[in-house]
């Protein structure tokens, strides 16, 4: 069993204070009836909630959404820099983890979860997950570096990188250019400037899968992923079964 209101907050309806005020205004329903009392007590496996007419899915798993602020590590823990983790409350952190890493100085997209079979998907390297960038360059970025990402580099690793798709925004002696990759070698999008000598002076991930950053989070804000996000997310793994 679980409070009505700390159930709305975990199936993304807002923080405790928003949702004690849809329960004000009598916009929840618990089994039909109308329930107005936060500590109201609800059995997240069978009741049904309705908030402003949307029903509630309940997961046991935690799925949080978070922009990821520049210096801080995409770890658990880490004995000399502040981790995403440390931007939760504590009672909020359980067993979550990062699936997938930012770099320290990266901003962005970032999923914390506890679900360690939906992390296996988005990271695997078989499954060739999209994860788009925004990214500003010290150099002027053309037409030619658009082949040569298409074609693959050689970034010092064992095979070259998997073609990227590198578009243009704004050319010039700092150039602005969206790239979406399917891999995720450590420092990569970095290392596929530097091989065609230019250089990264700011990163932010966009997307990753299905999944599209809240432009509305400010870096270092996090929310709950909404049914639709979440539903996406999983839709992949029943299309990859076919």
């Amino acid at each position: 069993m679980m409070r009505l209101d700390k159930y709305l907050c975990e199936t993304g309806f807002g923080t405790r204070s928003q949702v004690k005020a849809l329960l004000k205004k009598g916009l929840v329903t618990v089994n039909g009836g109308i329930v107005k009392k936060p500590e109201y007590k609800v059995d997240e496996t069978k009741d049904q909630v309705t908030c402003m007419g949307k029903q509630a899915s309940y997961t046991a798993f935690t799925y949080l959404m978070m922009n990821k602020p520049s210096g801080v590590v995409c770890a658990t823990e880490d004995r000399k820099d502040r981790t995403v983790l440390d931007l939760l409350p504590a009672e909020q952190r359980k067993d979550l983890f990062p699936a997938g890493r930012l770099d320290k100085d990266t901003e962005g997209l970032l999923l914390l979860t506890d679900d360690g079979a939906l992390a296996h998907r988005l990271l695997s390297p078989a499954r060739h997950v999209d994860k788009t960038y925004y990214a500003r360059i010290r150099g002027e970025v053309t037409e030619v570096h658009q082949e040569k990402f298409l074609e693959g580099l050689e970034i010092g690793e064992k095979k070259p990188t998997l073609p990227a798709v590198l578009t243009i925004q704004k050319s010039g002696p700092e150039s602005e250019v969206y790239v979406t990759v399917q891999e995720g070698k450590f420092h990569q999008i970095k290392r596929m400037f530097h091989a065609v000598g230019c250089e990264v002076v700011y990163l932010k991930r966009l997307s990753m899968g299905a999944l599209t950053l809240d432009e509305r989070l400010k870096p270092g804000e996090y929310r709950e992923l909404m049914k639709n996000e979440l539903d996406a997310l999983k839709e992949r793994k029943t299309d990859e079964g076919r």
